[in-house]
C-alpha cells in the first residue's frame, strides 16, 4: 500500500470517527428508544430504516450545498465556521446535561423524518459541520473517500438503530445515557477545533 492509499484510509477514518460523534448516535438511540416504545419490533426495524434513508439524503444534500449556499448569502467559510462551533458547543453542552429523553410519539404518526432525522439526528450543529466539512472538499477522490466515511458513519448510526432494543438490555439506560454524555465531550472538543481552525483564518493563519 502506497502513501497515496495509506492517506486517503486516514481520511476516510478521520471522517467516519468526526460524523458518527457529530450524528450523536448514543442521544439518538435513547430518543428512538422512548419515541418508538409503542411500536413492535417490526415495526421499530422499519422505522429504523426510514430514519436511516433519510439521514442519508439530507446528509449528502448539505454537504455538496456548502461553496452555494456560502456563495448566495456572502458568507464566508471561516465565519460560518465560527458559528457552527459556537452551535456545536451548545449542543455539546445540552448532551452532556441531557436529563430526559422526548416524550413518546402519539397515535400511528410517522416519526421517521421529523423529529428522528431532524432535528434529533441532523440538529443545527451538525447541519453547520456538514456545510463547513463539505465546502473544504478539493478534488474529486477526496471528495469521494470523505462521503464514504460520512456513509459509513450514517450507517453506523443505523445499525445502532435497528439493534436498539438488544442494546438496550446490553448497556441499559444509564449506560445509555453515560456514552451520550461522553459523546458530548467529545463533539465539545471538535466544536473547538472548527471554532479555532475559523479565528486563525480571520487571522490569515489558516
Amino acid at each position: 500500500m502506497n502513501d497515496s492509499s495509506l492517506s486517503y484510509v486516514g481520511l476516510f477514518f478521520a471522517t467516519y470517527l468526526k460524523f458518527f460523534f457529530l450524528l450523536t448516535p448514543f442521544f439518538v438511540l435513547s430518543s428512538f428508544l422512548s419515541l418508538t416504545r409503542s411500536q413492535n419490533p417490526a415495526e421499530r426495524r422499519r422505522t429504523a430504516l426510514k430514519v436511516t434513508f433519510a439521514v442519508v439524503v439530507v446528509c449528502l444534500v448539505l454537504y455538496f450545498l456548502g461553496n452555494t449556499i456560502f456563495a448566495v448569502f456572502g458568507i464566508t467559510l471561516n465565519a460560518f465556521r465560527i458559528g457552527t462551533g459556537a452551535i456545536l458547543f451548545l449542543s455539546a453542552l445540552s448532551l452532556m446535561k441531557e436529563t430526559e429523553s422526548p416524550k413518546t410519539a402519539i397515535g400511528g404518526k410517522d416519526i421517521s423524518v421529523v423529529p428522528l432525522s431532524i432535528p434529533v439526528t441532523v440538529g443545527p450543529g451538525t447541519t453547520g459541520a456538514l456545510l463547513v466539512m463539505g465546502s473544504e472538499l478539493k478534488s474529486l477522490p477526496v471528495a469521494s473517500v470523505s462521503v464514504a466515511g460520512l456513509l459509513a458513519a450514517i450507517l453506523s448510526v443505523g445499525a445502532i438503530l435497528i439493534m436498539s432494543h438488544w442494546l438496550l438490555k446490553l448497556l441499559g439506560k444509564q449506560g445509555i445515557a453515560i456514552l451520550s454524555k461522553v459523546t458530548g465531550l467529545i463533539v465539545a472538543a471538535l466544536a473547538a477545533q472548527i471554532m479555532m481552525t475559523g479565528f486563525l483564518g480571520f487571522l490569515g493563519r489558516a
